[in-house]
């Protein structure tokens, strides 16, 4: 049993005591209880050791160490070195067996799993001392002081203090109480003529609060003796009350002089007042003379009979206030005259003070000098070889005992080190086992966060069926079935998260707030009222894609880039970047991409900012029309006001002056806006947007007659007959041109089109490979919602489909899989032959309408009007 009396600092305010206490382990909630002797029944406080750390500090002096909890940090001291090392090193063991025994979350298992966890921690118990004690570096097995630690320890007696008073626990005086009243009882039943029988037991145990502040709480257990009961919370009550400590019975405890002290102090009191009474009502009786007077010269005045009487009283009150006037200007010469006296007379007394002070350091300087003169004569009188001889040895005997002290430190500074070598490499293995058990519930939570995003998103997706059939359900059901889909539609998509949760919990378990990092919308606002309760489906079926590949997919993804270093073009990178590049590394990868096929010229954009800035561009016009337009699910463009809406002005503007042959195109302003929202830079921004233009676009692609535009949809046609042959056919069959909607795709790299995260995933790729990417990704997006497609049979219904059927794609892995895996072999020389064919099949039909256009305008001109 580990058990012994330490001694517990006590701090109250300025005042800092030892208290000797009894210590005992609690193994089952691994808390260390504290009382005032052995024999005591209720603790006076405990200490919880499961999430405690330990340290010992050798200039704390001998025996003492320190227990720190989360809450308090707790200063024992044992009776010697010995002691100390073999409660550190018990209190570590006992609780390294706690943590690998008890599980924080209970098992259900029956009693064999206990046992065998019990097993297992003692295993690793044995196993861990085994490797440390084999390790110098670590404290080795302290042998036990039997007459400090264990049951014997307890017959001894308790150590005692200077005073009686200053072992009791004033925090806690009812359970010093009991514990008294415990002791001098002998655990007997005692009993009255009045029937007053009273047992301890009677009584709950202290609650094990590891707070020592709050008080020992107490109750009483029925036994079906009512009046007993009373006469003990009676009697009880009484020692309370009498208990010498309490301020509220010092008045009785004061002896007569006591008492006549305070009469005294009262009587002066009293005559002090009285004076003060006095002075008061002399002066108003003075008010009083004065008033009368006035009230006297008032009836005068009013008594008057004549209009000269009152002037005469009123001459006579204007000469008494002139000469009050020149009698109150006098005083205030005088007075400030006598101010100026007093002013100079202080000067003058902090100078013969000053004076004073300085003649007092020079006696004081003198009197130094003279005694050091005196003592060098001593020393030059003595003899010189006597006096040499007795330094040496003071010498050399004070460096011995500094030696032995050296020595002494030397020793407890390495005992400290082992220890602490061995606190270090047990916590750390009970940390490492605690980041491993929270991974764990991690995976498990959102695990069950993306199922019931699964099975919200199945019953929104009931609700929706149900919507679409309304008009043939009877009255009440449709009722039932609207008042439920309203109920869906006011769910709030974000949940909230506690401030408790770790770094690596919040980013699994993220909020899924409105907007994205990028400012994107996760939720698309649709303007039809029936399309809203999708876009809450198509919500939680993007939260339950990441939840489940944020710990499979993503971040092995992420530890990945982490250790990526210097870029530089290789298969691995482009594996990487088609995996999509995480958001804290985006911005970083995009420069490097653009930095990499442009060559930026020094004030370049600078310059043209100047340019656009003194003449306006015949684009202007256009550019400030289509501002408004761009990214509105984009909250940093939806406001006219936004901060960003300047910087894209700039851009454009300045892109306009770079590439006079395109100026401006309607789709570059979303391309620039993405690059904005990544890169943050407006000049990098600029030169992104060049970079695409210019080197990743085919040559036409902005030009007024969009020519390399309609090749890539004819070339797209084609592949789509390749890789899709039913899909084409089905599309064939109801007339569907598939350019109307996929014209726009190629245009502005699927801006607007897919959902942010997919979007931005597409664009990582897009930059770094070029347009090929957008070739696989609509093939991929087909192929995505082929079986969908297929089941519509209406070409209404097939338009009105692909109008919206790509911000249904929630899952951006399958989507990056078919593009990049299912659709191959796509060899990119394939893709210049068929661009270079049709591009010579489309200039033979415009040259060919040119022709018929030339021709029609020659008749119509010879036909005259």
């Amino acid at each position: 049993k580990l058990c012994g009396y330490l001694n517990k600092l006590g701090i109250k305010g300025p005042i800092k005591t030892w208290k000797s206490r009894w210590f005992i382990y609690d193994e089952n909630k691994c808390h260390l209880l504290y009382y005032r002797t052995a024999q005591d029944v209720n603790p006076l406080g405990s200490i919880d050791l499961s999430s405690a750390s330990f340290d010992c500090k050798v200039e704390n002096g001998e025996g003492v160490f320190e227990i720190r909890t989360p809450s308090r940090v707790f200063t024992l001291k044992a009776i010697s070195k010995q002691a100390m090392m073999y409660w550190l090193q018990q209190l570590q063991i006992r609780r390294w067996e706690f943590c690998n025994t008890q599980s924080r979350f209970p098992l259900h298992e029956g009693v064999e799993v206990q046992w065998n966890s019990i097993l297992l921690a003692c295993f690793y118990v044995r196993c861990f001392y085994t490797d440390v004690t084999d390790n110098e570096d670590f404290l080795p097995p302290v042998k036990t002081p039997t007459e400090a630690v264990g049951l014997k320890a307890a017959s001894l007696p308790a150590p005692q203090t200077s005073t009686a008073l200053q072992n009791i626990s004033l925090k806690h005086p009812w359970t010093e109480i009991q514990n008294t009243v415990y002791n001098i009882c002998g655990s007997k039943q005692l009993s009255g003529d009045n029937g007053n029988i009273f047992s301890f037991n009677e009584f709950q145990e202290h609650s094990d609060n590891p707070n020592e502040e709050q008080e020992a709480e107490e109750g009483i257990q029925e036994n079906g003796r009512m009046e007993p009961r009373m006469n003990w919370v009676r009697k009880a009550r009484w020692m309370n009350s009498a208990f010498p400590g309490l301020p509220d019975e010092l008045p009785r405890e004061r002896n007569p002089m006591d008492k006549g002290s305070v009469l005294q102090q009262r009587i002066l009191t009293l005559t002090e007042e009285v004076k003060s009474q006095k002075e008061l009502v002399k002066l108003l009786h003075k008010a009083l003379e004065a008033a009368q007077q006035e009230k006297r010269v008032s009836s005068m005045y009013l008594t008057a009979a004549e209009d000269k009487d009152r002037l005469e009283l009123v001459r006579h009150k204007v000469r008494q206030i002139a000469d009050l006037t020149s009698r109150l200007e006098a005083l205030e010469q005088e007075k400030k005259e006598l101010e100026q006296m007093l002013t100079l007379r202080d000067s003058h007394i902090q100078e013969l003070k000053e004076h004073v002070q300085l003649l007092m350091e020079k006696n004081h300087a003198k009197q130094e000098v003279i005694m050091a003169l005196t003592e060098q004569m001593a020393r030059d009188l003595s003899d010189p070889l006597q006096e040499a001889n007795t330094i040496t040895a003071e010498t050399l005997y004070k460096q011995q005992e500094e030696i032995e002290h050296l020595k002494d430190d030397i020793d407890a500074y390495k005992t400290q080190n082992q220890f602490l070598n061995s606190e270090i490499h047990q916590v750390t293995r009970l940390w490492t086992s605690v980041a491993e058990n929270e991974k764990a519930l991690l995976m498990k939570c959102a695990c069950l966060q993306a199922r019931n995003c699964q099975m919200e998103s199945k019953y929104l997706t009931v609700l929706w069926k149900l919507q679409e059939a309304v008009p043939g359900l009877p009255s009440s059901h449709a009722e039932l079935v609207r008042s439920l889909i309203q109920e869906a539609l006011q769910w709030e998509v974000k949940e909230e998260v506690e401030e408790a949760l770790s770094f690596e919990l919040t980013s699994v378990l993220c909020p899924f707030s409105e907007y994205d990092e990028y400012g994107f919308m996760t939720v698309p606002d649709y303007e039809v009222e029936d399309w809203k309760l999708l876009a809450k489906i198509q919500a939680l079926e993007i939260k339950s894609n990441n939840l489940w590949s944020q710990e499979v997919v993503e971040k092995p993804l992420r530890d990945r880039w982490n250790s990526t270093g210097e870029l530089s073009p290789s298969a691995e990178l482009k594996s990487l970047i088609r995996n999509g590049i995480p958001v804290e590394h985006r911005q970083r990868v995009w420069r490097w991409i653009v930095n990499r096929h442009c060559s930026r010229l020094p004030d370049h954009y600078q310059r043209l900012l100047r340019q656009s800035k003194s003449t306006e561009h015949p684009a202007c016009r256009q550019i400030e029309l289509d501002l408004p337009r761009t990214l509105t699910n984009n909250k940093h463009f939806s406001s006219p006001t936004s901060q960003l809406i300047p910087k894209l002005r700039r851009v454009l503007l300045a892109f306009s002056w770079h590439n006079p042959a395109i100026g401006y195109c309607q789709g570059l302003n979303r391309l620039a806006a993405v690059a904005l929202l990544v890169l943050e830079d407006e000049e990098s921004a600029f030169w992104c947007l060049v970079h695409i233009v210019e080197n990743l676009m085919p040559a036409d692609y902005y030009s007024d007659t969009l020519i390399t535009s309609q090749v890539d949809q004819r070339v797209f046609k084609d592949f789509l007959s390749e890789k899709l042959p039913r899909l084409m056919a089905h599309f064939k069959q109801y007339q569907i041109d598939v350019s109307l909607i996929t014209f726009n795709w190629f245009l502005v790299a699927f801006v607007d089109s897919l959902v942010s995260d997919i979007l931005l995933r597409v664009w990582d790729a897009f930059l770094y490979e070029g347009t090929k990417v957008i070739f696989r990704y609509a093939l991929a997006i087909f192929k995505y919602n082929e079986e969908e497609i297929l089941r519509i049979h209406d070409s209404v219904e097939i338009y009105q489909y692909l109008r919206f059927f790509t911000r249904m794609i929630t899952d951006g892995r399958k989507l990056m899989n078919i593009a990049f895996n299912d659709l191959n072999p796509f060899p990119m020389k394939l893709l210049r032959n068929r661009r270079s064919m049709h591009r010579e099949e489309l200039e033979r039909e415009l040259h060919e309408l040119e022709q018929i256009k030339a021709a029609y305008v020659k008749e119509r001109a010879e036909q005259g009007p």
